[in-house]
């Protein structure tokens, strides 16, 4: 199979053209029985800001309205962001900001019952669920662990904002409540993660044994302030100051990936997570850095989780060892899950 063969596709459905897929009904299926069951280390349900949650979070839809349209045409070997239309991407836009005040738009179908859906169609046994908080008018943090006291299936981790007054007894509140460990995302959250406030939230982190997965790099669609705020090289200081702290980098740098895999390579205590990165880059990643820290993710309700699978695999393919670590393996080994 030719580079051209494994990265241009019609759109999502044409994904079944590669020998792991199959189209049922419209829907796109992991077919392949060999594939090992997956754990998506990057997820996110509706959040809400401002004012409490208004979508059902168990409610199921026959459809998930992904932010990128599955009739897009789809090039694997580029960062996944650069697929998007400019009017689907400013109905992203719109859906984020003032569509997190209601119930309604595509935000509506990014519930639990619908990623649900999408992992069994894939043997995407766990995902790990995301939430970002500001340091107030937001509860996302407890609405994720509210919904994996209900679910096996999720894996949550908790939200607390750097400048949180509370920020001890919040993160304190969150552990008791199964948070594995928090999400820090310097964009949404407007902060540069190498805040003092952000890094005495990482100490109390590593002394807790939480993990810290990052938003880790710019992705060009931001705003320039996040972009600024997003810079790989912030992200150094906290790494190599706070070496008992387990540190994700979340789409492994972005559209820096480079500066990203030589953190990885440099500190032992810094894993990659492979979500909306290019083939081509994804390849590098398994083969460049250590492969015992590199996790898979999909950065669902952005995208269908097919997409960052598809790419693990084609990037795997003939080495099924290696497949299995960046799948699942090494994800249980981080979180500390049971096989």
């Amino acid at each position: 199979m030719s580079d051209v063969d494994v990265t241009r596709f019609r759109d999502l459905a044409d994904l079944a053209r590669l020998p792991w897929f199959s189209l049922e009904d419209g829907r796109l299926l992991l077919a392949d029985r060999s594939v090992p069951r997956a754990i998506d280390m990057h997820a996110h349900v509706a959040l809400a800001y401002l004012l409490p949650l208004q979508v059902d979070l168990l409610k199921e839809h026959e459809r998930t309205q992904h932010y990128l349209p599955a009739c897009c045409p789809l090039d694997l070997d580029v960062y996944v962001n650069k697929n998007f239309r400019s009017d689907d991407l400013a109905a992203m836009k719109r859906d984020l900001t003032l569509g997190s005040l209601t119930r309604g738009g595509m935000r509506e179908t990014h519930t639990l019952a619908n990623l649900r859906l999408e992992m069994a169609e894939l043997r995407i046994e766990r995902s790990v669920l995301l939430p970002i908080d500001l340091p107030m008018l937001s509860q996302n943090a407890e609405v994720v662990l509210a919904l994996a006291k209900k679910n096996a299936a999720v894996v949550p981790f908790g939200s607390v904002h750097p400048l949180t007054i509370d920020l001890e007894a919040r993160l304190d509140a969150q552990l008791a409540a199964g948070a594995r460990g928090i999400k820090v995302h310097p964009n949404v959250q407007v902060i540069r993660p190498d805040h003092p406030r952000a890094m005495k939230l990482y100490g109390l982190c590593g002394e807790r044994n939480m993990i810290v997965l990052w938003h880790c790099g710019p992705v060009g669609i931001e705003p320039a302030l996040g972009r600024y705020l997003s810079q790989v090289r912030w992200y150094e200081e906290p790494i190599a100051k706070t070496p008992q702290t387990t540190f994700v980098l979340g789409h492994a740098g972005a559209l820096q990936m480079d500066e990203a895999l030589r953190l990885q390579k440099t500190y032992p205590n810094v894993w990659l997570e492979t979500s909306s990165q290019s083939l081509s880059n994804v390849r590098r990643i398994v083969r460049e850095g250590d492969p015992e820290r590199v996790v898979f993710g999909s950065d669902w309700p952005f995208y269908h989780q097919a997409i960052s699978l598809a790419k693990v695999l084609i990037a795997t393919e003939g080495n099924a060892l290696l497949r299995e670590q960046v799948l699942r393996g090494n994800a249980l080994r981080l979180l500390s899950l049971p096989d």
